[in-house]
């Protein structure tokens, strides 16, 4: 099966889109974790515990993984994600060419789909779109305000650089596994880019703490897989750090039956992640 067979089964299973984006940033994780050599395991198996329900998959980004340390907990957290039987989607954003391009792909090894940059053209992405397996999601329109800077310029052929990269996806996509990241934050490009590749599967950021449209997110970044709904939204920081707050108005320690603090903040995450599956569901 493709990814994007897993994929649709897993929002089937669980009914929810919700992407659940484990950044696992160490300047922001509690002082309570129980293994201080590997934090980031520990933090985000107690995170997987509390939204797995109500996941369709994980979204490591690599970028707080990446020393020795950070990769040994990334497989850690990808071994018990798939345990829990949810797909993981590494945020890497690769793309690079000849040897360096074949070394980063081999990540697909472990994971089930990546992010990748199309910047160098199809060369660079070659050693991924031929995992036919694997999903394979190509930056095109960005949720962060600067993404317009490149992506937005109007090519000579009087369209946007956004769409000549969704056109090429298309092209790409040979095997049935490539998808677009395209960003809630900018609706009116999220739908007119569905319109113009109407069966590509969408990876659309920026609904949690970015602030963006939610109903749009569904409405047009979503699309049907053999009769299933497929495409997924995420959420990082909106759901892995919503104990924050919990946490600076609990007070240490149990008291009449209450949750401690370490429960009522993995809690939170977890009321987070379904408190955002209601949300989309609404619109779906």
């Amino acid at each position: 099966m493709s990814f994007f067979d897993d994929l649709a089964a897993r929002i089937d299973e669980v009914d929810s889109v919700v992407s659940v984006g484990l950044d696992a940033d160490l300047d922001r994780l509690p002082g309570f974790l129980d293994d201080h050599d590997m934090p980031r395991w520990a933090f985000n198996r107690r995170i997987i515990d509390a939204t797995h329900e109500h996941a369709a998959c994980y979204k490591p980004n690599a970028a707080f993984y990446e020393d020795a340390e950070g990769w040994r907990s990334l497989r850690e957290t990808v071994a018990y994600a798939h345990g829990k039987g949810v797909p993981v989607l590494l945020d890497a954003k690769r793309g690079d060419i000849g040897n360096t391009a074949r070394q980063y792909a081999e990540i697909l090894d472990e994971v089930d789909a990546i992010t990748v940059n199309p910047y160098m053209g199809q060369d660079s992405l070659q050693p991924f779109l031929e995992r036919p397996e694997k999903g394979i999601f190509v930056l095109c329109r960005t949720s962060n305000p600067g993404g317009a800077d490149l992506q937005g310029l109007e090519l000579t052929s009087g369209e946007p650089l956004y769409q000549r990269v969704a056109a090429l996806a298309e092209l790409w996509n040979e095997h049935d596994n490539v998808g677009l990241v395209v960003g809630a934050t900018a609706p009116e490009e999220l739908e007119e880019l569905r319109e113009s590749v109407p069966e590509i599967p969408f990876l659309v950021p920026g609904v949690g703490a970015q602030g963006g449209d939610a109903e749009a997110a569904i409405e047009h970044g979503l699309t049907t897989w053999n009769g299933q709904d497929v495409g997924v939204v995420n959420s990082s920081r909106g759901i892995i750090f919503a104990g924050e707050e919990v946490g600076r108005n609990t007070v240490s320690g149990p008291s009449d039956g209450m949750d401690t603090p370490e429960e009522a903040y993995f809690a939170a995450a977890g009321e987070a992640a379904k408190n955002l599956k209601k949300r989309l569901n609404r619109h779906r």
